[in-house]
């Protein structure tokens, strides 16, 4: 994404435009699942994700001025640039947003998220999160046990669940990667 200061809920895309692929976002540990948002609470597919990967808790985000207090202070703080211990797991049932995460060179890429995208950020990587113009997204947050909300900001180089992503992003891309 560029680097311009402009709002945070606009594409951001480079000039020129540069999309990245699926295959990309796997290579830095994002997984991504496109579901029925129509069909959530009786969808196989999400059931069969959920037990493969142990997401045996689940609540509901309804992210709006509207619905939230404290909307600009979260919204704030979702775009502060962060890891987690844990991955982070969002399904988006409506609305949209951008997930923006760091590459192996420290850049932005830029994730929308859109009804029906299921996404998984590796814990240790950094990334934060913003609403797109729209305003609203409904996401479902799935958890490994019971749900840890703590972010830590960055920088946490020395945090040992950012070395154990940094040093897999070193052993799949074969050079050392600078943990910036």
């Amino acid at each position: 994404m560029d680097d311009s200061n402009e709002d945070q809920r606009l594409p951001h895309h480079p000039n020129p435009k540069e999309l990245l692929t699926m295959d990309y976002l796997a290579e830095l540990g994002v997984l991504y699942w496109k579901l029925n948002p129509e069909n959530y609470e009786n969808d196989s597919e999400l059931g069969k994700i959920r037990d493969e990967r142990g997401y045996d808790y689940m609540d509901m985000l309804d992210l709006c001025p509207e619905k939230v207090s404290n909307y600009e202070e979260k919204l704030k703080n979702f775009f502060t640039e962060h890891i987690h211990k844990d991955e982070e797991i969002r399904y988006c049932l409506a609305g949209s947003g951008y997930f923006d995460v760091r590459d192996k060179y420290d850049r932005w890429i830029r994730i929308l998220i859109k009804p029906g995208d299921l996404i998984v950020l590796p814990a240790g990587i950094y990334h934060r999160f913003t609403l797109d113009t729209s305003n609203y997204i409904k996401l479902m947050r799935l958890f490994v046990g019971e749900p840890v909300w703590t972010p830590y900001n960055r920088p946490q180089e020395e945090h040992p669940v950012r070395k154990e992503y940094i040093k897999s992003l070193t052993h799949k891309f074969g050079e050392s990667i600078q943990a910036h």
